[in-house]
Formats: structure tokens, C-alpha cells, sequence
């Protein structure tokens, strides 16, 4: 696979060293966004289709600009438009129904789809938002997309004789996404699988699914797949078969108890570190994340380290979300340029 990173390095970088920053992909929305949704779903408010078209865009532009502002390196929009990981989706795939709003964990809730018939692909799911995104951005924009195995996990299978057997096709459903956005000039595409740390036995399954996803991908178009927190060690080594560039892994969470699985055997892929706890509203010192880089130091050498949050920033305070990044992209700076002083040992090298 070839290395698509140094498309991604702003053109007045300071450093010869080069870790690149991105955000796993949500983040918190403007508190009047919800209000504006609010009042797009309540009956005779006079907010329109129009009018709540201008509010997601809107904020789109500005978690876009928020990203750039901390400094990083590859942007999302935080998805301002998307409700859910999977209900998102699922409403532009035929073959799904719903039937309700199910708990998922604390107050939090979303409406799990069912698949009563084959799933086939009807609409564009990304495109549109991505050319929104691309058009207000400086920086290069990453693209998060849920994953085939996620879709089908997370749903109820009322069609297909297995989970696998739907899995596939839901691959085959993102590989013609994926061409699309392409096509429109997306060039980081980011794979999105939280159901493979809860049932780490498939990983077979989602293996094959991504072999259905990669298929005449251009080179130059940079894929990674996020996994969240989980027993790393149930999925490792067998993972670096998977046919992505880069694997972005939730590790601050667990205070990088885990990092040693990716010792043994040697990693020889791009690490996605996270190195800021997203289910924590303490903000990290720019010391702290830069000792939590020196981890992924053990792991690769600085040539395959990304530097991103533990997962999605969404759940926090939105002050609160912009300070880590904010300190993230400082961290990851400072230990460019201590690299390029040689101030730094890397492990991985060694």
C-alpha cells in the first residue's frame, strides 16, 4: 500500500519532522443547532426546510473553521448533519425500516433500524457534505463513514440468513459511496467499526468486509479504520491483514494500559494514536499529550504516528473539545521540533 501521508502536510509546515493531526469525526454541536432542529420538527413555527438547510450549514462552517483554528492538520465539520452513526445512514439505504427509538446507554437514545429486505445503495450519503465541507476548508478534509459490520450489528437482521452475509453487502453499498466521494476529490477516508471491540471474534468478518470496501480504490486515497476501546489483544495481530493504510485505536482512555499489545509483533502499519480522553472534560496539559505521543513513539516511528483524540469529541462541553485539540496540535508540534533537535529517542527504531 502506497503512503498517501505527505499529501497532508500544510505547505508552511515549520518542522521536517511531520505527525499528522485529525479528529476521529463528531464533535459538539452549537446549542442553537438543536434548537433550530427543534423547531424544524415542532409544527407551525415557520422554520422551514430552507430554514434549517441554512442552520446545518451554518454550523458546519463553523466547527470546519473551529478544526482549523486549533490547528489541525485534516478537518471534519463534526458532523454537524448527521443524527446518529447508524440511523444516519440507514435512512439513505433501501432495505431498511424503522420501528422505534431504542436506549442505548445513560439518556442517550437512537432509532434502531431493521433490515426487512436486501439493502441496496439509493442515495449519495456523503457527497453533498463533503463538497461543503471541502469548499470551506483550507485544510484537507478527512471523511468518517460508518462501517459495513457496525450497520449490521447495530441493526436488527430480519433479511439475510446471517450478520455476515449482510455485512458484505452493506460493504459492497460503501465501496460505491466511497468511489463517489472520490470522485468529488476525498482523498482520507476514515472507516468506522465501534462494533468490532464489542465482539472482537468477527474480526474475520470485518476483514472481508473491507476487502469488498478497498476494491479499485485509487492509491492515493488514504484509508483508515477507527476502532474503539476494547481488548486490543483479541484483534491483534490478525488486523494488520486488514487492507487500510492506517488504524486509529483508543488508547488514552485506558492510560495506554494496552499499548504493548502492538509491540509484539512489529506494527507495520500507520498508528492513529489517541492521546486525549474524550470521555473525560479534564483538558490534558500540552506535557501530558506530549508524553502520550512518546507512547506511539514505542509503537512507530514518527513517519507512521497520527495524532488524533480517542474517539469522537461529541459528549463533551464544546469549550472543553476545542481546548484538546487545541493543546493536541501544540503537543504535537513540540515534539516535531524536539525530534528534529534529536531531543527524542524512538523505540520503534530501535
Amino acid at each position: 500500500m502506497s503512503d498517501t501521508r505527505e499529501q497532508f502536510r500544510p505547505t508552511d509546515h515549520d518542522n521536517d519532522h511531520f505527525l499528522l493531526t485529525t479528529v476521529v469525526g463528531s464533535y459538539p454541536k452549537p446549542e442553537w443547532h438543536d434548537h433550530a432542529r427543534d423547531l424544524h420538527e415542532a409544527e407551525d413555527t415557520g422554520f422551514d426546510d430552507d430554514d434549517w438547510q441554512e442552520a446545518k450549514d451554518d454550523a458546519s462552517r463553523l466547527i470546519t473553521e473551529e478544526h482549523e483554528r486549533a490547528g489541525m492538520d485534516a478537518v471534519t465539520d463534526g458532523e454537524m448533519r448527521r443524527n446518529e452513526m447508524v440511523e444516519y445512514f440507514a435512512h439513505r439505504i433501501d432495505g431498511y425500516e424503522f420501528n422505534g427509538r431504542v436506549k442505548v446507554w445513560g439518556h442517550n437514545y437512537f432509532d434502531k433500524p431493521s433490515v426487512v429486505e436486501d439493502v441496496e445503495y439509493d442515495e449519495s450519503w456523503l457527497v453533498e457534505e463533503f463538497e461543503f465541507i471541502d469548499e470551506v476548508a483550507d485544510a484537507p478534509v478527512k471523511v468518517p463513514i460508518t462501517g459495513p459490520y457496525t450497520l449490521a450489528s447495530w441493526s436488527f437482521n430480519e433479511a439475510y440468513d446471517s450478520e455476515a452475509e449482510l455485512a458484505y453487502d452493506l460493504a459492497d453499498l460503501v465501496n460505491e459511496e466511497i468511489e463517489a466521494l472520490v470522485e468529488a476529490g476525498a482523498r482520507y477516508i476514515q472507516i468506522d467499526e465501534p462494533a468490532l471491540a464489542t465482539t472482537p471474534d468477527d474480526h474475520a468478518i470485518v476483514g472481508e468486509a473491507l476487502e469488498h470496501i478497498v476494491e479499485d480504490v485509487p492509491d492515493e486515497v488514504r484509508l483508515g479504520l477507527h476502532v474503539c476501546y476494547g481488548d486490543y489483544s483479541r484483534i491483534y495481530p490478525e488486523i494488520l491483514e486488514f487492507p487500510v493504510e492506517e488504524f486509529d485505536l483508543e488508547l488514552a482512555n485506558g492510560d495506554f494500559e494496552q499499548i504493548d499489545v502492538f509491540k509484539e509483533p512489529e506494527f507495520t502499519k500507520d498508528l492513529a494514536l489517541g492521546v486525549v480522553d474524550v470521555h473525560d472534560a479534564e483538558v490534558e496539559s500540552v506535557e501530558e499529550i506530549k508524553d502520550n505521543i512518546k507512547k506511539g513513539l514505542e509503537v512507530v516511528p514518527p513517519e507512521r504516528l497520527t495524532v488524533s483524540p480517542d474517539c469522537g469529541l461529541k459528549l463533551l462541553p464544546r469549550e472543553v473539545a476545542y481546548e484538546k485539540m487545541d493543546n493536541l496540535t501544540t503537543a504535537a508540534r513540540e515534539v516535531e521540533a524536539e525530534l528534529d533537535a534529536g531531543e527524542i529517542d524512538v523505540p520503534a527504531r530501535e
